[in-house]
């Protein structure tokens, strides 16, 4: 059986190593384009290539799919399946019709939960107790198509956003290596999912990185844990960005304004909110690197009476 794997950041590496490991014909691996990369703008490829290079798999990177030269591209490699996993682009109708045992998709969320780009991001930012993965057919419609498989997997109060990310994409690799078999054998009896129940998970946009600190502790704290460690929260300190890697709620009341720093100690910076008071454990100052409150607290001045967040 000739499989196309589409797929281009970590979460998607374990699935195709996945297939590798279990001796599937992979055909070729579609992924995005490489991309310039940290302060150096330095071209990157991305996970997906470099794993697929490893293994001797041919490499497309169309900037758009859709282009008609991309479509014959992947309908020349006459795959019988399409595996995907957090790919990036729609795939063009031409392509969903193709394969004899059509698309599928690993997909980060309990489905119809959470469609969209940042499943695990808005997950834990919503105060979900689990999530999970699904694999579903591929229809045109976003996230939409009917469910072959799900595993559930709890969401701790310790998780983030790269935790749950690393245990989603072992969870997603295993599943679909159960799922495969079953799935050639004709076996499978998908589930529609009900649109009714569905709700969606759009791309972090810079507004859901600052903190809004009329928000309660335990809200704001998901939304700590909820970009850690990409992109990070933050606020601002002297009028510049000041990001918060990690922060804990407290069972004391705000008793100040919201914002409001109420002390400042080497185990955390306590700052009020709309609703009880967040103690802040680890942050970056605006062109510093990111440290422990105890390192920031030795070396720079915060006092108690300064307001965060204000421009």
């Amino acid at each position: 059986m000739r499989i196309v794997f589409m797929g281009t950041p970590d979460f998607a590496v374990p699935s195709l190593e996945a297939l590798v490991a279990e001796n599937y014909h992979v055909v070729g691996v579609v992924t995005q384009p490489d991309r310039p990369k940290g302060r150096k703008k330095e071209l990157t490829s991305p996970p997906v290539k470099v794993a697929a290079e490893q293994h001797h798999i041919p490499v497309f990177q169309p900037v758009k799919l859709r282009d008609p030269e991309a479509v014959q591209t992947v309908l020349g490699l006459k795959p019988d399946l399409i595996v995907t996993a957090a790919y990036g682009q729609i795939l063009p109708e031409e392509i969903l019709k193709a394969p004899r045992f059509g698309c599928i998709n690993v997909h980060a969320s309990l489905l119809p939960k959470y469609r969209g780009g940042a499943p695990i991001h808005r997950a834990i930012m919503e105060g979900e107790k689990e999530t999970g993965v699904t694999i579903m057919y591929m229809v045109k419609a976003l996230d939409a198509g009917d469910m072959i498989a799900q595993r559930a997997v709890p969401i701790t109060e310790r998780d983030h956003v790269g935790s749950m990310h690393d245990k989603l994409s072992r969870v997603g690799a295993d599943l679909l290596k159960e799922v495969l078999p079953r799935l050639i054998r004709g076996e499978i009896q998908a589930v529609p999912q009900d649109e009714s129940q569905a709700t969606y998970a759009p791309n972090i946009r810079r507004e859901d990185e600052k903190m809004d600190w009329t928000r309660p502790a335990e809200e704001l704290a998901r939304q700590v844990r909820g970009l850690h460690p990409w992109p990070v929260a933050f606020t601002l300190w002297k009028g510049k960005p000041f990001k918060i890697w990690w922060a804990e709620p407290s069972g004391e009341p705000a008793e100040k304004s919201p914002g409001t720093v109420k002390r400042v100690a080497e185990d955390g910076i306590a700052v009020a909110t709309g609703e009880g008071t967040l103690i802040l454990k680890e942050v970056q100052p605006s062109g510093k690197k990111r440290m422990s409150v105890e390192e920031f607290v030795r070396g720079r001045q915060m006092e108690a009476g300064e307001r965060l967040g204000d421009e």
